[in-house]
């Protein structure tokens, strides 16, 4: 096949612009009219860049004949995505990362400012505020403050970044979550951009540090998570190598029924995926049900593609994508150019359509009932009216979440008594006095971008909570209850519909704007409640509309977390307890002693539409005229000049080692000769178990470290927003507090067993001690391996342990590209698994033929027992493409990159 022009001319009122046209490539490639719409942006991502050396016209034949083929192809294709989004947990060590390459660079001999960003990148400051302060006015001044005095750092770090590099902009704390930045303002749905004095129009794709970049597909754009690692390389033109993906078709029918909202639809939707299997995969979302979704419904639906496993879910472009454009204040020009375009290039959705997919579900809207999810998985979905009966169930049976526990296996083999189930605690705070039970809610939080984007169940919570009010319901005293929305637009509406003033006296007063409970920054329970939790070992519980629940992430004295709606947060708190049944028992009682049950506060359908209402675009407007500016403070840190970064004497920020005594050629590599195992450990383990985001234990090496450097706990702020600190983070790598190495029997928390000494050390003192052996080491798992945040520094922190490959018997997609791409071979076992092998972490592992190595090839495992005896055992090396290849071979993706920018690669 020839190279393909399909240029051609798209007027749209008066003006004019270049695109790709895909109906001029269908007379070459054939007809592509039931090809998903989310494979339809891929093609033309490929079409308008098929003159470059990495994309060959078979690409483009590949993807066509995909719906030929059952939906499948081994087809490698580059992805270029049009604009790179970070969060500033992620963002810090990037921008540390560029600003390495750049010192690197200039080592070599070469101009460091041969390193910048070729595509437009935004990193929004959104993950460093914490609860400090609740249930008062004044919690959101104290928070921010509390914030800027633990971040300074940080921040001044982001604002040098913003001026050393092209292309790099910081939106500063204080103006919300990331994804629902990118929802009301960032994204575009088609992009521009200005070339040979052309103005090109094209679908605006894009790829995110935070694995719910996905959110954005809710508006028809192409978005996932990747590592941060991924996503430096993205922003320096390096395009995102991919096999062209399976496509899950997910068809919606019929309507929600009155009273459901979409954070019941989401969890029913991950547990029917999760079920289903699409690790991997797009899911695309189709059907006339999609009539019935407000755009906000949809990025609720977008924004858990990574708990249903999926890299994203997909939503087409329809007349409720031009509306949400309209009312979230984007110009009329921009919304002529959406319509325009996706009807030209067939990217409009219509009714009936039936595009071919790899596999298909279908769910019937009306059909969805009122949902939670816990205690420990996002997919683990409870019907509202079974979570008492749930609850029980797990205390029974002590089923309080453990990494890698079968809960369905734990129950038929019958559990163990939990060892606190008698255990009561009376507890005086804030001049009361009330007992603490299992089962206790001692969080309620509104809180993460699922749901804070969604205006329908925002002010469906407030609408309760005014109802609540009225009939004399206060919040149980034991609970923590905070309201940490996505954007100010969101405080803008709660006030419009007269809904804000209840849910302050309720305690969810403002806290912070950005990812607060959801990623760990729940802060500290009150002391006499934390005591009593641990002096008791009371198995509690937090409710919290986000996404997120695995174990030790939202705060590490809490055993069980519930996702939930927004208005079932507020529920809970008033009710106290999640061992309830809400349908049936009463929240509470009113001035009179009567009885209210939940269907009393309830907020009808149609009192939800009317405050819906109240949402209008000059809110947008308002909030986003002067997104990048900051307030007073943020404008008063003071920025470093400079284009490469003088390095201070820090805690925050350190300059990473990854690229010292780089050599401008890569050396071969070796092979892996008697591994030592570091750890050993079963299945879903996550990124928050390989490195935790949250709190950091004073006795922990990472503890340690920070005391030694003369900052009292105290100060220690969180794992997260030390990132910039390879020094932390590496001694926080594998010690979340509820991880299990199986090495070592009914032990919790980051410890090993090291090997021949059998001494049981901190995983961190174990890789230092091996290091210093000269000992190279692996890591076992089980299945899932990697689950959870795109979280770079669980493969960074990996790599500066010394492990040089992760045996597993399967990845989550984001984990898996994070490891090659920090030179760390992951493989996966074939035909067997960990426990077949009857590991007890003593053995000796040795891996040959890496020097010759291709993707997907299958290697043999050589497993050497302490008794001499020996076992060759068959593992699929998990490079999965020719790209990653080269990544392994160079290091890692980011010295690929760097070596390719000064001509090496």
């Amino acid at each position: 096949m020839t190279s393909l022009d399909a240029t051609q001319t798209l007027k749209v009122g008066d003006k004019e612009y270049r695109i790709s046209s895909l109906q001029k490539a269908v007379e070459q490639l054939g007809d592509i009219d039931r090809l998903p719409r989310s494979l339809k942006v891929l093609l033309e991502n490929l079409l308008r860049r098929s003159d470059s050396e990495v994309v060959q016209p078979e690409d483009l034949q590949a993807l066509v004949d995909w719906q030929h083929q059952g939906g499948q192809s081994d087809r490698e294709i580059a992805y270029q995505p049009a604009r790179v989004l970070m969060q500033d947990f992620t963002g810090v060590p990037g921008v540390a990362d560029l600003a390495a390459m750049r010192d690197a660079v200039s080592a070599l001999g070469e101009d460091p400012q041969k390193v910048n960003p070729l595509s437009p990148v935004d990193l929004v400051i959104d993950h460093s505020v914490m609860v400090d302060h609740f249930a008062s006015p004044d919690a959101f001044r104290d928070n921010v403050r509390i914030e800027m005095e633990r971040n300074r750092e940080r921040y001044a770090f982001l604002r040098w970044g913003q001026t050393a590099f092209d292309n790099f902009r910081v939106v500063p704390p204080g103006t919300g979550i990331c994804h629902q930045v990118n929802l009301e303002y960032l994204g575009k749905t088609v992009w521009t951009a200005e070339q040979d004095g052309h103005t090109w129009a094209y679908p605006d794709t894009l790829v995110g540090t935070d694995s719910h970049t996905t959110m954005i597909n809710g508006l028809g754009i192409l978005g996932w998570g990747v590592g941060g690692i991924e996503a430096e390389a993205a922003m320096l033109g390096q395009p995102v190598s991919m096999l062209i993906p399976e496509v899950v078709g997910f068809k919606l029918t019929g309507a929600l029924r009155e009273g459901i909202t979409a954070t019941d639809l989401v969890l029913t939707v991950t547990e029917m995926l999760r079920q289903h299997g699409v690790v991997g995969k797009f899911v695309e979302f189709y059907g006339d049900g999609l009539a019935q979704l407000p755009l906000a419904d949809r990025a609720t639906l977008s924004n858990m593609a990574p708990e249903y496993g999926a890299t994203c879910g997909f939503f087409p472009v329809d007349e409720e994508t031009l509306r949400y454009l309209r009312l979230s204040g984007r110009s009329e020009e921009q919304v002529a150019l959406v319509e325009a375009y996706c009807k030209e290039q067939g990217l409009w959705r219509h009714p009936g359509d039936e595009p071919v997919f790899t596999s298909r579900l279908e769910l019937d809207l009306s059909t969805v009932e009122a949902s939670l999810a816990g205690p420990k998985r996002p997919q683990d979905r409870v019907a509202l009216h079974d979570l008492k009966s749930r609850f029980d169930e797990l205390m029974a049976l002590n089923l309080t979440p453990a990494p890698g526990d079968d809960v369905g296996k734990l129950e038929a083999e019958g559990g163990q008594p939990s060892p606190g189930a008698a255990g009561v605690a009376e507890v005086e705070y804030d001049g009361q006095r009330f007992t603490l039970d299992h089962g206790s809610v001692v969080i309620a939080a509104i809180t993460s971008c699922t749901n804070t984007s969604n205006p329908g169940v925002m002010l469906a919570a407030g609408l309760l909570a005014r109802k609540a009010v009225a009939k004399g319901l206060t919040r149980q005293p034991w609970v923590k209850s905070s309201l940490a929305p996505g954007s100010k637009v969101v405080t803008d509406y709660l006030q419009a519909a007269g809904v804000d003033k209840a849910l302050d006296q309720l305690g969810f007063n403002l806290v912070g704007y950005g990812c607060t409970t959801c990623i760990g920054n729940s802060g500290p329970l009150p002391e006499p409640i934390e005591h009593a939790i641990r002096d008791q070992d009371l198995t509690v519980a937090s409710v919290l509309s986000g996404n997120r629940n695995f174990e030790g992430r939202v705060h590490p004295a809490v055993k069980t977390n519930w996702l939930a709606s927004p208005p079932l947060v507020v529920a809970f708190a008033l009710a106290g307890r999640v061992d309830i049944d809400l349908e049936q028992e009463p929240l509470g009682e009113d001035a009179q002693g009567n009885p209210v049950f939940l269907k009393d506060l309830w907020p009808s359908q149609q009192e939800v539409a009317d405050a819906l209402e109240k949402v209008n675009t000059e809110m947008f407007r308002r909030e986003y005229g002067a997104v990048f500016d900051g307030d007073a403070e943020w404008q008063s840190i003071e920025v470093a000049t400079g284009n490469t970064y003088n390095w201070p004497d820090s805690t925050y920020i350190q300059q990473p080692p990854f690229f010292d005594g780089m050599q401008p050629e890569p050396e071969a590599t070796e092979d892996i000769d008697n591994a030592r195992i570091l750890a050993l450990l079963g299945d879903s383990v996550t990124t928050d178990h390989i490195s935790p985001a949250g709190a950091i234990k004073p006795d922990s090496p990472a503890g340690r470290y920070l005391q030694e450097q003369g900052v009292t706990p105290e100060h220690f702020n969180s794992y997260g927003s030390r990132r910039g600190n390879h020094e932390v983070m590496m001694r926080g790598t594998f010690a979340n507090i509820r991880i299990r190495n199986e090495m070592l029997e009914g032990v919790e928390g980051g410890e090993t067993r090291h090997y021949p000494s059998g001494e049981q050390l901190a995983i961190y003192d174990a890789a230092m001690r091996y290091q210093e052996e000269g000992r190279p080491l692996v890591v076992i798992a089980g299945k899932e391996y990697g689950t959870g945040s795109s979280r770079d520094w669980a493969a960074k922190g990996t790599r500066l342990l010394g492990v040089r490959a992760v045996i597993a018997e399967s990845f989550e997609r984001i984990h898996r590209s994070n490891l090659l791409g920090m030179g760390i071979l992951p493989l996966e076992f074939v035909d067997t698994d960990r426990k077949a092998l009857k590991l007890t972490g003593e053995e000796e592992i040795s891996l040959n033929g890496l020097g010759d190595l291709s993707p997907r090839q299958t290697l043999t495992l050589e497993v050497r027992y302490p008794d001499g005896q020996s076992r060759q055992v068959p593992v699929r090396c998990r490079i999965d493409t020719g790209n990653e290849l080269a990544y392994f071979r160079h290091g890692g993706i980011l010295h690929f990159v760097l070596r390719r920018m000064i001509g090496k690669a």
